[in-house]
């Protein structure tokens, strides 16, 4: 990639701070919304949106040599609404169940996580610093939201829980690898990355509560107005976290990985 993008020259992703989780659940939620909206005018327009915003997002996030809040948080939002429609695609249209499309992104993501590893030695947020890793993360990032997707959507229609019910049971999920971290010494990595993988199901879920109809055990605002109120509550605040950088990493935690990547697999 280094042939068509500049090579970033700090961390390109954010600290993790509270208002950082606050953001990835409205994404979550905003991306989700979205890509339900443009359902309904066919795979083709639709899907051609999804593309754009991801080709734009990719673009704008890649061509930047440190983290930029409005980037990053664009990108994800872009990775949110195409993840969300390929991981629909693949139920409503080539007509693999929820159980099947969630094992599939599973197994997906958990590859990712092991070339990722394997070619860099870390799944650290804080060695972002080089294409090849930034590559990785946002491959992973992409995986985890079509996971959460269908993940959210299994909870709330296999299992019958119903959206607001599945919104809850993620709510609690979501602490538990904090609560590892907190209590049981659990690896600070894992904790983030479980973390951040069920900010997708958390997130979608809410989403699809506030937009679906109430037949649907939803309370019927409609998808398009569900993602503007998302959307705007994004928009504020990465606007501050742009103007106060509180969210950007300080330069001696972005350092590349001590360990060396195993033989036969390029750094970059």
């Amino acid at each position: 990639m280094g042939r068509f993008f500049p090579s970033p020259t700090a961390a390109k992703v954010p600290e993790v701070i509270f208002l950082f989780w606050v953001v990835k659940i409205l994404t979550t939620a905003g991306g989700e919304a979205t890509s339900d909206y443009l359902r309904i005018y066919g795979n083709l327009k639709g899907g051609a949106v999804e593309v754009a915003l991801f080709l734009i997002g990719l673009i704008w996030q890649f061509s930047t040599r440190r983290y930029s809040a409005s980037a990053y948080w664009f990108f994800a939002y872009a990775i949110a609404v195409i993840g969300t429609g390929v991981a629909d695609f693949l139920h409503l249209d080539v007509g693999l169940s929820y159980l099947a499309d969630t094992l599939l992104w599973a197994v997906i993501l958990a590859a990712i996580f092991a070339l990722w590893y394997r070619s860099q030695g870390t799944l650290s947020i804080h060695s972002i610093v080089t294409q090849r890793r930034e590559a990785y993360y946002w491959a992973t990032v992409f995986a985890t939201f079509a996971l959460g997707t269908v993940l959210g959507d299994y909870t709330a229609t296999s299992l019958h829980l119903g959206y607001l019910s599945s919104a809850i049971l993620f709510s609690v999920v979501i602490l538990v690898p904090a609560f590892g971290r907190w209590k049981l010494g659990l690896n600070g990595i894992a904790a983030f990355w479980m973390s951040y993988v069920m900010t997708r199901p958390l997130g979608a879920s809410y989403a699809d509560y506030f937009s679906k109809p109430r037949k649907l055990s939803g309370i019927g605002f409609g998808d398009g107005q569900t993602a503007i109120a998302f959307i705007a509550g994004i928009v504020v605040l990465v606007a501050y976290l742009a103007a106060t950088r509180r969210d950007v990493q300080r330069p001696e935690e972005a350092v590349p990985p001590p360990r060396a990547p195993v033989p036969g697999f390029e750094t970059g």
